[in-house]
């Protein structure tokens, strides 16, 4: 029985990361109907047969609500990491000598192992290395083949395998790990919509996952390295979108210079017609605490006012004692955003250029002619989605219904900016085009009698990237008679 849940009122998409706290297709099912639009399944925790069940209870959904669902899935990345130490811990003391080498001997307070050959041939004087999540500093003093030198800036307790980082040079680290690439196989052979790649560095890093997807999933870059800021618009170029991954950024470089790059960012993502999700501690409190503080609330409505395509939780929903209420906060947060009067003027502060090509002539045509005479929805008919891509780009005032003869793409789309994407047969003249996108703005409750809509499409249909369509027209009302699909 499908139980038909209305398009949702706001236009930022909300992203849950699934884990213990929501694994079960009854914690899914209460996520989605809470406002989550999509699901990020963490491939760096847990077996990939525990993940089987999961994906299937995402797709089950679709039955359900009548709805495509969208799955990102998250790989592990590259995972710097020292070796053990005697007795599992010790303790490093500020302004002492530290070495880093080759040797498996379990360490002490002067020295252990680091297993990456990468960082001896790549580190550079005076460069500093990051221990556990930045809680430790040390600065190289010197290096040679197998051993690296250190002076420690910050002490205290360091214990078994704790992560690295090296923020100050480009690691030359293949961005795909014999698990990652395990994962992606799995990933795609579940058929998940999105593969998001950790610790991109360059652009040339996103190749390998480009071409082991072979186009079956859509490739996310997860900006989390400031290497990866100086090469950012080519990196985004590269990919399918963008996620601001704030932990490991804020861990490499200042916590002040987070929030500017995070803007920038968003805005270069925007600018280039890329989906981009804002993540990491936007309501940590909401891990123990039913409620979030005032200041993670002013962090999410930021991320909404800036004109990002998504948000997303991470801990809150995959492991907190409060994941329904972590995505009804959140869409509270945007619906409440989305409603400020101001808020269309502070999401066009990203200004958009459209490329000379007709389609993004005529999707900021159709942006411009919504508002002019107040249409309900821009509806748009696409088999590859860029043409939805392109509308969402310009951030319309009204919201965007996207008719697709294939399931892939409707649900690739449910990350995109103020996107109700449905999966239906494709049309076959101009007159069948304009028939079913009345029938389908009734149908999802986008327009009502007496309302405008845009049509924005390709003739001749059936190719793709052919655009060149802009068509107005009102619906009547009666158009679902004799109609029962």
């Amino acid at each position: 029985m499908t139980k038909a849940i209305s398009p949702r009122s706001r236009k930022v998409r909300i992203l849950a990361t699934l884990g213990p706290a929501s694994s079960t297709a009854e914690m899914i099912g209460k996520l989605f109907e809470a406002g989550a639009d999509a699901f990020r399944v963490n491939m760096s925790h847990g077996d990939q047969a525990s993940k089987v069940a999961v994906i299937q209870a995402i797709r089950s959904l679709e039955k359900k609500y009548g709805r495509p669902t969208t799955i990102l899935a998250d790989l592990q990345g590259p995972k710097l990491r020292v070796g053990k130490f005697e007795g599992g811990r010790t303790e490093l003391v500020t302004g002492s000598t530290f070495i880093l080498d080759r040797d498996k001997t379990p360490g002490d307070a002067t020295r252990v192992e680091l297993p990456h050959r990468e960082i001896f041939e790549a580190i550079e004087v005076g460069a500093r290395l990051l221990l556990d999540d930045g809680k430790l500093v040390l600065r190289v003093e010197s290096h040679e083949e197998k051993k690296i030198v250190t002076t420690v800036v910050v002490g205290g307790a360091l214990s078994n395998n704790k992560g690295l980082n090296v923020p100050d040079v480009v690691v030359p680290m293949a961005a795909l790990t014999e698990k990652d690439r395990s994962d992606l196989a799995f990933a795609i052979d579940q058929g998940v919509d999105w593969i998001a790649l950790s610790f991109v560095q360059r652009p040339e890093d996103l190749a390998e996952a480009r071409k082991l997807i072979q186009g079956k999933a859509a490739l996310m870059a997860k900006i989390e390295k400031p290497s990866a800021i100086d090469r950012l618009e080519e990196i985004v170029e590269q990919c399918d979108g963008v996620m601001v991954a704030r932990g490991d950024l804020g861990v490499e470089l200042p916590p002040e210079s987070v929030p500017p790059l995070q803007k920038r960012i968003v805005e270069t993502a925007r600018r280039l017609g890329r989906p981009v999700i804002v993540a990491t501690q936007m309501l940590e409190s909401m891990i123990t605490a039913p409620t979030p503080t005032r200041a993670e609330v002013s962090d999410v409505a930021t991320a909404v006012y800036d004109g990002a395509d998504a948000i997303m939780l991470s801990a809150e929903s995959a492991a907190g004692a409060w994941p329904i209420e972590s995505v009804a906060m959140m869409n509270s947060i945007g619906e409440a955003v989305e409603r400020d009067p101001m808020h269309g003027d502070r999401i066009h502060f990203t200004v958009t250029r459209p490329d000379p090509t007709t389609a993004d002539a005529l999707a900021e045509a159709a942006k411009n002619i919504a508002a002019t005479v107040t249409a309900a929805a821009i509806i748009c008919f696409t088999s590859s989605g860029s043409t939805a891509r392109r509308v969402a780009r310009e951030r319309p005032s009204v919201p965007l219904l996207v008719l697709t003869p294939k399931i892939e793409t409707a649900r690739r789309l449910g990350l995109l900016w103020g996107t109700h994407a449905v999966h239906t047969r494709d049309v076959e003249s101009f007159e069948d085009m304009v028939a079913k996108a009345k029938r389908m703005a009734l149908r999802h409750n986008i327009a009502k009698a007496g309302d405008r809509v845009i049509l924005i499409a390709g003739v001749p249909f059936r190719t793709p990237g052919s655009t060149n369509v802009l068509h107005v027209v009102r619906v009547i009302g009666d158009e679902l008679k004799g109609y029962s699909h």
